[in-house]
């Protein structure tokens, strides 16, 4: 044991000035003669002044004073961390990397103990640190060896690097200068291969003898992009294998921080990782911009998406033919778009009615000059319209068939004047045939990209040939609307623009009879640009330089790049490592961001060789400090005194163990106070003329409350609970309810009658008991509110006529629940809410009712047919408010809105608000239209 300050022991010299203070005693009083008075014999002293304190009293005083001297010299237990027989100085190596985050805080206690040893033995530290910094790295001078104190405030700053290690750097740097002996070498290590193990092994074994720690249950993960973008697979989880299976959460994010959904992944025993599948609708999907696992902080556990993961919606026109596998014309484009893309099939007329961006026509699918025409008006719109040759489109350049209309209005584009309007170019009739036993040519291959064509920077494999096209028809700017030529410079892939759209042309067709594009990479690569294209994303892939815009630190927190970032070439994200200069981030102008995530070159995670003795931290026992505790054990030895001198001044008498009354009394109190505080508190004394309270009085009861439906569902059921409670938390603030935590309830167990307003959300297992329908039907007949929400649409029902005023989610079997529920209550006939209603002027003038889902239809009573003063008995809708409401423990909105914005969610509450004061008020809005002539009548 030491004691860091020393100087506080000199404190022990004054034991016997305080031993001469409390034994000295008064002068002897003189004794004098007083007349008998027989009243004064019969009284007895109330209080005994002792001429010396006791003993006892005096052992307590002087332990209470050594006590605080010892205190105030701050005694230490010093531990073992370093082994014993170390001399010299000590070199702490320290894997600050990405997957060392997860347990850095045991990390730094670690270093900090073995710091701490070190300064109580006086010996010198190396720190090095295996991921560093660019900085370091630049420096040409040697690791320097530091006092304790200096590198116990640099370990409590340091952070974990967004990146992994580079052994082999620290390495070469150890080797490049001339460093004394070290008595210890000790490196508190991932436990993670990587390369240059073996070289930093060497280097440290020549430093001195070597002793790695590693920290023991520390769970090892990292998220990287998905090896293959097929259905709902959005990433790869690795992680380091163990004996025992696991269960890890993966949470869905956007970018300003809203959860879309939480997906349970387990790995099981002795693998090495599993693929993340998150199965959500496509516009849903779309608006994912991160992955992160829940519990592990780090830039190794956060995988950034960028445009390039989006799948966006193209329609592929059917041409009413059978599609044969192999030579079908949607076989090779289905299969070449499913990765990266929401694929529709169908009529053209039916996906024209839909949301698309990129429609395909194959060859033949647009033989109809009215089906043509209808396309054109579609793409002159902002559509993109992409197109195959074949058979068909040859043979009605041949008879004249593809001609426009003629009361077809004549465009201001040339290109329309004389052929196809669907056409970028005209075309000359028939098709070239290159290559066969009739010809003299032979297939041919195509000739590189331009720069201003969208297929810039794609590799072109040698082996695809063209051995049949249709030809483009001679013109002054051909080349112009030429996109891919073949080698002999006839365009293979033209464009032209049509209004605020576009029209694309392959001069060859979707299967494999005309070429082997199909057959090959490049066709996929080709059909994924163009739909990037189509959609305003244009990903660079050539040598633009790419500057940072978001990068990720050590916890996996997006902020601003540091000042060692360096841009970086737009076609070396594949290949490059995160780093202190290409840090993991978000790259580029927003349209063309690109995201480099941190653990992108890892191919898996496998233990790593001892590089020494591995030994764990239970082994090393830290330094105790004991000062804190011999401070209190003196505040409670003068406690104890002053209790005991109180009690002595009621009458105690230690000798005989004798208590007076009052004495006793007081001395029980005080020790009943300071021995069981915790009972006292727990059991409160009843006033004298207040009756017994009743065993459970429930909280509606008591304050105005909200309630929702339990479902079973524990995750619906929180939603529940922090939507009311973020609905009650917004009308608090701004309305003069006072509303309560709000409470779930079980139908035909919990009484109702307590709640002006209950939240149901509907689920497609949803049943309802007789009992059940009983309660509800009394709760809403005395003036109770219900609330029905479905969550979202129900796809499979959904009216096709419905022009879908807003995406609102899938809800699979709601619809059906919501029949099955409600058969039995007293629904009055419904209509559709409109902003007339009084619901829309309760308290806010809306227009607008949002939930996380907008434009969705809201029903409530019909006016005039409702009873209770024509108060809407029940409202049913599809917005999902309570994931709109939702606020969690640490006062945050989890779930994001769709389409999104702060104005959707304040209109949501806003929503709630009306519908609260509309259950607490009733129709009293409506009853203000009477008060003019109230008041006419009043002043009659």
């Amino acid at each position: 044991m030491i004691f860091l300050t020393p100087l506080a022991l000199l404190g022990l010299l004054s034991l016997p000035v305080v031993w001469f203070l409390l034994r000295a005693t008064p002068p002897r009083p003189r004794r004098q003669s007083f007349p008998a008075i027989q009243i004064l014999r019969s009284l007895r002293p109330q209080e005994v002044d002792a001429s010396r304190a006791p003993l006892w009293l005096l052992v307590i005083r002087l332990c209470a004073v050594t006590l605080l001297v010892l205190g105030l010299a701050r005694p230490v237990i010093t531990g073992d961390a370093l082994p014993s027989g170390g001399h010299g100085p000590i070199a702490l190596v320290l894997d600050d990397d990405m997957l060392s985050a997860a347990s850095w805080p045991e990390r730094l206690a670690v270093a900090q103990s073995l710091v701490d040893d070190a300064d109580h033995a006086k010996r010198p530290i190396l720190l090095l640190r295996t991921a560093g910094t660019s900085t370091e790295d630049a420096t040409d001078a040697p690791p320097a060896l530091r006092p304790a104190g200096v590198l116990r405030q640099e370990l409590a700053s340091l952070r974990p690097s967004p990146w992994g290690t580079d052994r082999a750097a620290l390495a070469r740097k150890l080797s490049a200068h001339s460093l004394p002996s070290f008595g210890n070498v000790i490196y508190i290590a991932n436990g993670v291969a990587s390369d240059g193990d073996a070289l930093l092994a060497k280097s440290l074994q020549a430093l001195g003898p070597v002793q790695e720690i590693r920290i023991p249950d520390s769970a090892i993960y990292a998220l990287q992009p998905a090896h293959s973008h097929t259905g709902a697979v959005m990433g790869h989880l690795l992680a380091l294998p163990t004996e025992a299976p696991r269960a890890v959460t993966v949470h869905v994010h956007t970018q300003d921080g809203g959860t879309l959904a939480v997906v349970p992944v387990t790995l099981p025993a002795k693998s090495g990782g599993t693929d993340i599948v998150v199965d959500l609708p496509t516009t849903v999907r779309n608006r994912i911009d991160r992955l992160s696992l829940s519990g592990q902080p780090s830039a190794a556990t956060t995988l950034l998406l960028d445009e390039g993961d989006r799948l966006r919606p193209v329609g592929l026109m059917t041409t009413g033919a059978a599609d044969t596998p192999l030579i079908g014309p949607l076989f090779y484009l289905r299969r070449a778009l499913a990765p990266t893309a929401d694929l529709h099939e169908g009529p053209a007329a039916t996906l024209l009615a839909q949301p698309f961006s990129v429609l395909i026509a194959p060859d033949g699918a647009l033989a109809d000059p009215a089906l043509r025409q209808k396309v054109a008006e579609w793409v002159k719109n902002g559509g993109t319209l992409i197109r195959f040759a074949g058979p068909a489109l040859a043979g009605a350049q041949h008879d004249g068939s593809a001609a426009p209309p003629a009361d077809a209005p004549t465009g201001t584009d040339p290109l329309d004047n004389g052929h196809d309007a669907l056409l970028p170019v005209a075309l000359l009739d028939g098709s070239r045939q290159l290559g066969g036993t009739m010809t003299w040519g032979t297939p041919q291959k195509l000739a590189p990209f331009d720069a201003s064509s969208p297929f810039h920077g794609l590799a072109i494999p040698s082996d695809v040939t063209i051995s049949r096209q249709v030809l483009a028809s001679p013109m002054a700017d051909l080349s112009a609307h030429s996109w891919a030529r073949l080698a002999d410079g006839t365009p293979l892939v033209t464009h032209k623009e049509l209004g605020k759209g576009e029209v694309i042309l392959f001069h060859v067709s979707s299967t494999a009879d005309w070429s082997n594009l199909p057959l090959s990479g490049l066709f996929v690569s080709m059909l994924q640009h163009l739909t990037e294209h189509a959609n305003g994303v244009s990903m660079p892939a050539d040598n633009s330089i790419l500057s940072p815009v978001l990068t990720l630190d050590g916890d996996g927190a997006l902020g601003p790049p540091p000042a060692t970032a360096k841009g970086l070439q737009a076609d070396a994200f594949a290949t490059t490592q995160a780093s202190a200069a290409h840090p993991p981030g978000l790259y580029g102008p927003r349209a063309t961001r690109r995201a480099l995530n941190a653990a992108t070159q890892l191919h898996m995670l496998t233990p790593a060789a001892a590089f020494g003795v591995i030994t764990s931290p239970s082994g090393h026992r830290p330094d105790t400090p004991l000062g804190r505790y011999c401070l209190l054990a003196a505040l409670t030895l003068l406690l104890l005194d002053a209790l005991l001198v109180l009690a002595m001044r009621q009458g105690l008498k230690l000798g005989k163990q004798t208590f007076s009354r009052g004495g006793s009394v007081a001395m029980v109190l005080v020790l009943l106070c300071t021995v069981h505080p915790a009972a006292q508190a727990q059991t409160p004394v009843a006033p004298t003329n207040s009756a017994p309270a009743p065993a459970h009085v429930p909280g509606g009861a008591l304050e105005t409350r909200l309630a929702y439906v339990l479902t079973g569902h524990t995750d619906i059921d929180t939603v529940s609970r922090q939507g009311l409670q973020g609905l009650s938390d917004y009308a608090n603030a701004r309305t003069s309810a006072m509303l309560g935590h709000p409470d779930g309830v079980t139908l035909g167990q919990d009484d109702l009658s307590y709640y002006p307003l209950l939240y149901w959300p509907i689920t497609a297992d949803a049943h309802i008991t007789p009992q059940q329908t009983a309660a509800l039907t009394a709760f809403m007949a005395h003036g109770g509110i219900l609330l029905i929400d479905t969550q979202g649409q129900d796809s499979g029902n959904a009216e096709s006529t419905d022009p879908s005023a807003g995406f609102a989610g899938d809800a699979p079997g709601s619809r059906s629940a919501l029949r099955r529920v409600t058969n039995g209550l007293p629904i009055p006939p419904l209509s559709v809410m409109t902003d007339h209603h009084l619901l829309a002027h309760t308290f806010y003038m809306l227009h607008d009712f949002p939930g996380r889902y907008a434009g969705q239809n809201i029903w409530v009573a019909r006016e005039g047919v409702a009873e209770n003063d024509d108060v809407s008995p029940v409202i049913i809708g599809s917005g999902d408010w309570a994931h709109a409401w939702a606020v969690d423990e640490n006062g945050n909105t989890p779930y994001a809105v769709i389409p999104g914005g702060a104005e959707q969610r304040q209109l949501a509450y806003r929503f709630g608000v009306n519908a609260v004061i509309y259950a607490l008020t009733g129709n009293y809005k409506a009853d203000q239209v009477h008060v003019p002539m109230l008041l006419k009548r009043l002043g009659e």
